[in-house]
């Protein structure tokens, strides 16, 4: 699965990964839905630093398209209510 943190690259990440990083999303969702500001950006910070850690760094030289974009980890809370909704960005 090829991730794109908006930024700062494209990581190559084990598909297996995916139901917790689509957990950390749902997450995600339900904080900026209840106004959690704060909640939202540990749980922001964790999904990146996940990808981070579990994930390849693809070279900027490569063009590989995008299973799916991660927002910057600076997302404001206002932007946050217009990205994470519904199913989030890592949908099921």
């Amino acid at each position: 699965m090829i991730i794109r943190i908006m930024g700062e690259g494209q990581y190559e990440v084990p598909s297996s990964l995916f139901d917790e990083l689509n957990a950390i999303d749902n997450s995600i969702v339900d904080h900026v839905a209840k106004g959690d500001k704060k909640a939202y950006k540990q749980d922001l910070a964790n999904l990146i630093a996940k990808i981070k850690q579990n994930g390849k760094q693809i070279s900027v030289e490569e063009i590989i398209e995008s299973d799916v974009i991660v927002p910057p980890e600076d997302l404001t809370f206002e932007e946050a209510k217009k990205v994470f909704t519904g199913n989030g960005i890592f949908e099921d």
